[in-house]
Protein backbone atom coordinates (compact mmCIF):
# COMPACT_ATOMS: atom_id res chain seq x y z
CA UNK A 1 0.00 0.00 0.00
CA UNK A 2 1.49 3.31 -1.06
CA UNK A 3 1.39 6.63 0.74
CA UNK A 4 -0.80 9.57 -0.21
CA UNK A 5 0.34 13.13 0.41
CA UNK A 6 -2.62 15.55 0.40
CA UNK A 7 -1.69 19.21 -0.10
CA UNK A 8 -3.96 22.09 0.92
CA UNK A 9 -4.91 25.32 -0.87
CA UNK A 10 -1.82 27.01 -2.38
CA UNK A 11 -3.26 30.33 -3.65
CA UNK A 12 -0.34 31.51 -5.72
CA UNK A 13 2.34 30.99 -3.06
CA UNK A 14 5.04 29.15 -4.98
CA UNK A 15 7.69 29.53 -2.28
CA UNK A 16 5.51 27.85 0.35
CA UNK A 17 4.74 25.04 -2.09
CA UNK A 18 8.42 24.38 -2.74
CA UNK A 19 9.22 24.61 0.97
CA UNK A 20 6.52 22.09 1.87
CA UNK A 21 7.45 19.65 -0.89
CA UNK A 22 11.10 19.77 0.21
CA UNK A 23 10.00 18.54 3.64
CA UNK A 24 8.10 15.51 2.38
CA UNK A 25 9.74 12.09 2.18
CA UNK A 26 11.02 11.26 -1.28
CA UNK A 27 8.00 9.89 -3.17
CA UNK A 28 8.09 6.54 -4.95
CA UNK A 29 6.04 5.06 -7.77
CA UNK A 30 3.74 3.54 -5.14
CA UNK A 31 2.83 6.97 -3.74
CA UNK A 32 0.32 9.65 -4.72
CA UNK A 33 0.33 13.43 -4.30
CA UNK A 34 -3.15 14.94 -4.22
CA UNK A 35 -3.59 18.71 -4.47
CA UNK A 36 -6.97 19.89 -3.15
CA UNK A 37 -7.48 22.88 -5.46
CA UNK A 38 -7.29 26.67 -5.24
CA UNK A 39 -3.97 27.17 -6.99
CA UNK A 40 -4.92 30.67 -8.15
CA UNK A 41 -5.41 34.12 -6.58
CA UNK A 42 -4.10 36.01 -3.55
CA UNK A 43 -0.42 35.07 -3.79
CA UNK A 44 1.84 36.67 -6.44
CA UNK A 45 2.73 33.56 -8.48
CA UNK A 46 -0.44 31.84 -9.64
CA UNK A 47 0.94 31.36 -13.17
CA UNK A 48 4.12 29.79 -11.81
CA UNK A 49 2.17 27.49 -9.48
CA UNK A 50 0.04 26.25 -12.37
CA UNK A 51 3.10 25.75 -14.59
CA UNK A 52 4.83 23.74 -11.87
CA UNK A 53 1.80 21.54 -11.15
CA UNK A 54 1.38 20.84 -14.84
CA UNK A 55 4.96 19.62 -15.23
CA UNK A 56 5.19 17.81 -11.87
CA UNK A 57 3.86 14.48 -13.23
CA UNK A 58 6.95 14.36 -15.48
CA UNK A 59 9.31 15.08 -12.58
CA UNK A 60 8.15 12.63 -9.91
CA UNK A 61 7.52 8.88 -9.97
CA UNK A 62 4.43 9.40 -7.80
CA UNK A 63 0.93 9.70 -9.17
CA UNK A 64 -0.09 13.38 -9.22
CA UNK A 65 -3.75 14.40 -8.83
CA UNK A 66 -4.79 18.04 -9.12
CA UNK A 67 -8.38 18.69 -8.05
CA UNK A 68 -10.48 21.69 -8.99
CA UNK A 69 -11.08 24.34 -6.35
CA UNK A 70 -13.75 27.02 -6.24
CA UNK A 71 -11.25 29.62 -7.48
CA UNK A 72 -10.44 27.59 -10.60
CA UNK A 73 -14.16 27.02 -11.07
CA UNK A 74 -14.84 30.74 -10.71
CA UNK A 75 -12.28 31.69 -13.34
CA UNK A 76 -13.88 29.25 -15.77
CA UNK A 77 -17.19 30.97 -15.10
CA UNK A 78 -15.51 34.32 -15.77
CA UNK A 79 -14.31 33.07 -19.14
CA UNK A 80 -17.57 31.35 -20.10
CA UNK A 81 -20.20 33.81 -18.96
CA UNK A 82 -18.68 36.59 -16.88
CA UNK A 83 -18.47 36.75 -13.10
CA UNK A 84 -17.64 40.31 -12.08
CA UNK A 85 -18.80 39.63 -8.53
CA UNK A 86 -15.83 37.29 -8.20
CA UNK A 87 -13.02 39.19 -9.89
CA UNK A 88 -13.66 42.72 -8.59
CA UNK A 89 -13.57 42.32 -4.77
CA UNK A 90 -10.01 42.87 -3.61
CA UNK A 91 -10.36 40.10 -1.03
CA UNK A 92 -10.56 37.43 -3.75
CA UNK A 93 -7.05 38.25 -4.92
CA UNK A 94 -7.85 38.06 -8.63
CA UNK A 95 -5.68 41.01 -9.64
CA UNK A 96 -2.65 39.06 -8.39
CA UNK A 97 -3.54 36.29 -10.83
CA UNK A 98 -3.98 38.78 -13.67
CA UNK A 99 -0.54 40.24 -13.01
CA UNK A 100 1.13 36.83 -12.71
CA UNK A 101 -0.05 35.91 -16.22
CA UNK A 102 -0.01 39.49 -17.60
CA UNK A 103 2.68 41.47 -15.75
CA UNK A 104 2.07 45.22 -15.46
CA UNK A 105 4.42 47.65 -17.22
CA UNK A 106 7.73 48.22 -15.36
CA UNK A 107 6.74 51.81 -14.58
CA UNK A 108 3.44 50.85 -12.95
CA UNK A 109 3.10 51.02 -9.18
CA UNK A 110 1.13 48.45 -7.17
CA UNK A 111 -1.37 51.11 -6.12
CA UNK A 112 -2.00 52.26 -9.70
CA UNK A 113 -5.49 51.66 -11.04
CA UNK A 114 -5.90 48.99 -13.69
CA UNK A 115 -5.63 50.16 -17.27
CA UNK A 116 -8.63 49.66 -19.55
CA UNK A 117 -6.82 46.75 -21.16
CA UNK A 118 -6.11 45.12 -17.80
CA UNK A 119 -9.67 45.63 -16.55
CA UNK A 120 -11.09 44.03 -19.70
CA UNK A 121 -8.70 41.10 -19.37
CA UNK A 122 -9.64 40.70 -15.71
CA UNK A 123 -13.39 40.74 -16.38
CA UNK A 124 -13.14 38.31 -19.30
CA UNK A 125 -10.22 36.10 -18.23
CA UNK A 126 -8.60 36.61 -21.62
CA UNK A 127 -5.10 36.61 -20.10
CA UNK A 128 -5.23 32.85 -19.54
CA UNK A 129 -3.37 30.95 -22.30
CA UNK A 130 -5.58 28.40 -24.10
CA UNK A 131 -3.55 25.46 -22.76
CA UNK A 132 -4.02 26.66 -19.17
CA UNK A 133 -7.78 26.99 -19.68
CA UNK A 134 -7.89 23.48 -21.12
CA UNK A 135 -6.02 22.19 -18.05
CA UNK A 136 -8.40 24.00 -15.70
CA UNK A 137 -11.41 22.45 -17.44
CA UNK A 138 -10.01 18.96 -16.97
CA UNK A 139 -9.47 19.21 -13.21
CA UNK A 140 -11.60 16.58 -11.43
CA UNK A 141 -13.96 17.42 -8.57
CA UNK A 142 -12.77 14.65 -6.25
CA UNK A 143 -10.38 11.73 -5.90
CA UNK A 144 -10.57 8.55 -3.85
CA UNK A 145 -8.06 5.89 -2.89
CA UNK A 146 -7.81 3.22 -0.22
CA UNK A 147 -6.98 5.83 2.41
CA UNK A 148 -9.59 8.57 1.95
CA UNK A 149 -11.86 10.67 -0.23
CA UNK A 150 -10.25 13.96 -1.27
CA UNK A 151 -12.39 16.95 -2.19
CA UNK A 152 -11.94 20.71 -2.20
CA UNK A 153 -14.75 21.80 0.11
CA UNK A 154 -16.68 18.83 1.51
CA UNK A 155 -19.54 16.43 0.89
CA UNK A 156 -23.20 17.32 0.48
CA UNK A 157 -26.36 15.73 1.79
CA UNK A 158 -28.80 13.88 -0.43
CA UNK A 159 -32.56 13.73 -0.23
CA UNK A 160 -32.40 10.98 2.39
CA UNK A 161 -30.43 13.28 4.70
CA UNK A 162 -27.23 11.29 4.43
CA UNK A 163 -23.97 12.52 2.95
CA UNK A 164 -23.58 11.52 -0.68
CA UNK A 165 -20.48 9.95 -2.16
CA UNK A 166 -19.03 12.62 -4.48
CA UNK A 167 -19.39 10.31 -7.49
CA UNK A 168 -23.15 10.36 -6.89
CA UNK A 169 -23.52 13.96 -5.71
CA UNK A 170 -26.80 15.59 -6.71
CA UNK A 171 -25.03 18.99 -6.56
CA UNK A 172 -21.48 18.43 -7.88
CA UNK A 173 -20.47 22.11 -7.77
CA UNK A 174 -21.22 22.19 -4.04
CA UNK A 175 -18.22 19.91 -3.60
CA UNK A 176 -16.19 23.04 -4.43
CA UNK A 177 -18.16 25.60 -2.45
CA UNK A 178 -19.93 24.19 0.61
CA UNK A 179 -19.08 25.31 4.10
CA UNK A 180 -21.19 23.17 6.40
CA UNK A 181 -20.49 22.96 10.12
CA UNK A 182 -22.82 19.96 10.28
CA UNK A 183 -20.46 18.13 7.91
CA UNK A 184 -17.37 18.52 10.09
CA UNK A 185 -19.41 17.78 13.22
CA UNK A 186 -21.64 14.95 12.09
CA UNK A 187 -20.23 13.14 9.05
CA UNK A 188 -19.40 9.52 9.70
CA UNK A 189 -17.94 7.33 7.02
CA UNK A 190 -14.75 6.94 5.04
CA UNK A 191 -12.16 9.58 5.90
CA UNK A 192 -12.60 12.84 3.92
CA UNK A 193 -9.68 15.27 3.45
CA UNK A 194 -10.69 18.78 2.38
CA UNK A 195 -9.51 22.37 2.05
CA UNK A 196 -11.49 25.54 1.20
CA UNK A 197 -12.50 26.50 4.75
CA UNK A 198 -9.70 28.05 6.77
CA UNK A 199 -8.99 25.78 9.71
CA UNK A 200 -9.18 28.74 12.08
CA UNK A 201 -12.89 28.94 11.19
CA UNK A 202 -13.54 25.30 12.13
CA UNK A 203 -14.60 24.44 15.71
CA UNK A 204 -11.32 23.95 17.64
CA UNK A 205 -13.04 22.03 20.39
CA UNK A 206 -13.76 19.23 17.91
CA UNK A 207 -10.20 18.87 16.61
CA UNK A 208 -7.88 16.13 17.82
CA UNK A 209 -4.83 17.82 16.26
CA UNK A 210 -3.37 20.69 18.30
CA UNK A 211 -6.75 22.24 19.21
CA UNK A 212 -4.83 24.96 21.05
CA UNK A 213 -3.56 26.23 17.66
CA UNK A 214 -6.60 27.40 15.70
CA UNK A 215 -4.56 27.95 12.53
CA UNK A 216 -3.14 24.43 12.43
CA UNK A 217 -4.60 21.44 10.56
CA UNK A 218 -8.04 20.38 11.81
CA UNK A 219 -8.74 16.72 12.54
CA UNK A 220 -12.18 15.39 13.41
CA UNK A 221 -13.46 11.84 13.69
CA UNK A 222 -13.84 11.26 9.94
CA UNK A 223 -12.81 14.57 8.34
CA UNK A 224 -9.52 16.46 8.14
CA UNK A 225 -9.26 20.10 7.01
CA UNK A 226 -5.90 21.36 5.75
CA UNK A 227 -6.52 24.89 4.41
CA UNK A 228 -4.19 26.80 6.72
CA UNK A 229 -4.25 30.10 4.84
CA UNK A 230 -1.43 29.72 2.32
CA UNK A 231 -1.27 32.80 0.10
CA UNK A 232 -3.30 34.72 2.66
CA UNK A 233 -0.70 35.33 5.40
CA UNK A 234 -0.88 31.71 6.51
CA UNK A 235 1.11 28.64 5.53
CA UNK A 236 0.74 25.46 3.46
CA UNK A 237 -0.09 22.13 5.04
CA UNK A 238 0.39 18.59 3.77
CA UNK A 239 -1.00 15.36 5.23
CA UNK A 240 0.56 11.94 4.77
CA UNK A 241 -1.76 8.94 4.80
CA UNK A 242 -2.09 6.40 6.25
CA UNK A 243 0.43 7.58 8.87
CA UNK A 244 -1.53 10.82 9.53
CA UNK A 245 1.73 12.74 9.71
CA UNK A 246 1.34 16.49 9.12
CA UNK A 247 3.88 18.68 7.27
CA UNK A 248 3.96 22.47 7.15
CA UNK A 249 5.72 25.16 5.14
CA UNK A 250 6.14 27.46 8.16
Amino acid sequence: MGRTFAIGDIHGDLESLFRLLSRLPTPTSDDSIVFLGDYLDNGPKSAEVVAYLRRLPRETPAKVVTLRGNHEDSWLRVVDEGFAEFVLPHSNGCIATLHSFMPPPPCAKPEDALSKEELKALLEGTFFPPDVLAWLRELPLFYEDEHAIYVHAGLTKGRDGGYEHPARSSSPKKLLWCRDRAFVEGYRGKLVVFGHTLTKHLPPELSDFTPEDAEDAWQGDCVIGIDTGCGKSGFLTGLELPSMRVYESR
